[in-house]
């Protein structure tokens, strides 16, 4: 165990190392090649930053309004007929949209019905397999200013279904 600490400890300085060697031995100007790269973060930085406002506004005003309890209310009648467990649902809700959000909901699960409880393991499973869509797409089309993402949004959308309806019957049939 404590030969993998120590690797995970020398990782990051060790790679730092290797690319300034590699750039010394390419004669680059290394510094400057690293002001370069971090000129072009920050500009890109701030070409995501009125994106990431919009996201986070629209999370706060979704979770504090309550829509999120009315939409599982209405729904719960649909998910006890396709047995998939109402707990369940604002995580479902809440992980294309935010991953902290997500994080939040699932810790929750787990408090209450226990790690080890079929709702923990679907909503372990959940979680690794569905991304946080909304996010990744604003972040990414903004930075190649892609503006028509309906198509995107649909596949991704479908993709996050069928990864947490997947998740629930793979759950379910293991344990």
């Amino acid at each position: 165990m404590q030969i993998i600490s120590y690797i995970s400890n020398v990782a990051m300085p060790l790679i730092i190392l290797l690319i300034v060697v590699y750039g010394l031995k390419e004669r680059n100007k290394v510094f400057d090649t690293f002001l370069d790269g971090a000129k072009e973060g920050l500009e890109i930085t701030l070409g995501i930053f009125p994106t990431l406002i919009g996201l986070f506004v629209a999370i706060g005003a979704l979770r504090s309004s309550g829509i999120l309890d009315m939409i599982i209310y209405f729904l719960t009648p649909i998910l006890n007929v396709i047995n998939f467990p109402s707990e369940l649902m604002p995580l479902a809700m809440l992980r294309p949209i935010s991953g902290s959000s997500s994080i939040a909901v699932a810790t929750d699960i787990m408090k209450n019905c226990g790690v080890d409880s079929p709702l923990g393991i679907m909503a372990s499973v959940i979680m690794g397999s569905t991304e946080t869509t909304l996010y990744t797409i604003a972040i990414y089309t903004s930075c190649v200013k892609v503006k028509k993402t309906r198509g995107i949004l649909l596949a991704a959308l479908v993709g996050d279904v069928v990864g947490i309806l997947t998740s629930v019957i793979v759950c379910r049939v293991l344990y």
